[in-house]
C-alpha cells in the first residue's frame, strides 16, 4: 500500500464550537483541491521546540473539490498537541499527511443509516451527512449525538437546520448531564440506539447500517449492542474510535 502524501497546509480560520472545542480551517499551501473521502482522517506534524509531535484528526468538512478542510479539536488540559493547535495563529503553516482511513460510507449503499457519536466523534459523521445531502442522497439518515451538556453540542445549529430542511434527516441529541430545562433525550447514546434502530428497520427501505464514532468504551458498547442484541450483521456495523 502506498504511503499517504505529505503536503503543506496553512491555517486560515478558527472558531469556537464549544467551551473546549475549536474548529480549525486549513488550506493546502499550493492551493490545489484536497481530495479525500467523507469519514477519513489526516495527521498534522507539530514542530514544537520541545520536540516534534504528530496528531491525527477526522476531517469534519465534506469533500467538495476545495483546497480547504476543517478539523474540530478538543483542548485537553496539559495536552501538548491540542494546546499547540489551539494557540496556533491564522497564517501559520504545518505539514500534513493524508488522507487516511477506511471509515467511509459509500453513497451507493442501500438502506437507511443510523449515525452514533459522542464528542468530536461527530466530525466524520458530519462529513458523511453533508456529502450525502450534496449529492441528493435521500435515504433516511438519523444522528444520535451524545455529550454532557447543551454547550457541548458541536454543530447543533447546522444539524437542526439540516433536519428542518430535509425530512429524511433526524437529529437526536442526548445529554448525560443536561440541565433542568433540557427537554430532549437524556442519558448515554446506547440507551437510545435500540428504538432508533428498530424504527429504521421497520421503514421498509432496506437493512439499516450503523456508523459509530467516539471513545473506545462507547464504540465497543454500541457495537456489542447492535451485534449481540439487535442482530445486526458485521456488514451493517461500521466504527472508528479515537483513543
Amino acid at each position: 500500500m502506498p504511503l499517504p502524501p505529505t503536503f503543506e497546509v496553512r491555517l486560515t480560520e478558527k472558531r469556537q464550537l464549544s467551551p473546549a472545542v475549536r474548529e480549525l480551517t486549513f488550506e493546502r499551501g499550493d492551493g490545489t483541491p484536497f481530495a479525500f473521502e467523507a469519514g477519513q482522517w489526516i495527521s498534522l506534524i507539530l514542530p514544537r521546540v520541545e520536540g516534534e509531535l504528530r496528531r491525527s484528526y477526522s476531517i469534519a468538512s465534506p469533500p467538495a473539490g476545495s483546497s480547504r478542510f476543517q478539523l474540530a479539536i478538543t483542548h485537553v488540559e496539559g495536552g501538548p498537541g491540542s494546546t499547540f493547535l489551539h494557540e496556533l495563529a491564522p497564517g501559520a503553516t504545518l505539514t500534513a499527511v493524508g488522507p487516511q482511513g477506511f471509515f467511509t460510507r459509500p453513497l451507493d449503499k442501500t438502506g437507511p443509516s443510523l449515525f452514533i457519536a459522542t464528542g468530536t466523534g461527530v466530525t466524520p459523521l458530519r462529513s458523511m451527512i453533508k456529502t450525502a445531502v450534496a449529492v441528493g442522497h435521500g435515504l433516511p439518515m438519523w444522528l444520535v449525538f451524545g455529550v454532557r451538556r447543551e454547550s457541548d453540542l458541536l454543530y447543533r445549529d447546522e444539524f437542526e437546520e439540516l433536519a428542518q430542511k430535509h425530512p429524511h434527516i433526524r437529529f437526536e441529541p442526548t445529554l448525560s448531564r443536561g440541565s433542568e430545562v433540557w427537554t430532549g433525550r437524556r442519558g448515554y447514546v446506547q440507551t437510545h440506539v435500540p428504538d432508533l434502530w428498530h424504527a429504521l428497520a421497520n421503514l421498509g427501505l432496506g437493512a439499516p447500517h450503523a456508523y459509530i464514532c467516539g471513545l473506545k468504551r462507547m464504540v465497543s458498547t454500541v457495537r456489542d449492542l447492535l451485534r449481540k442484541e439487535l442482530n445486526a450483521t458485521r456488514e451493517q456495523v461500521h466504527s472508528e474510535r479515537y483513543d
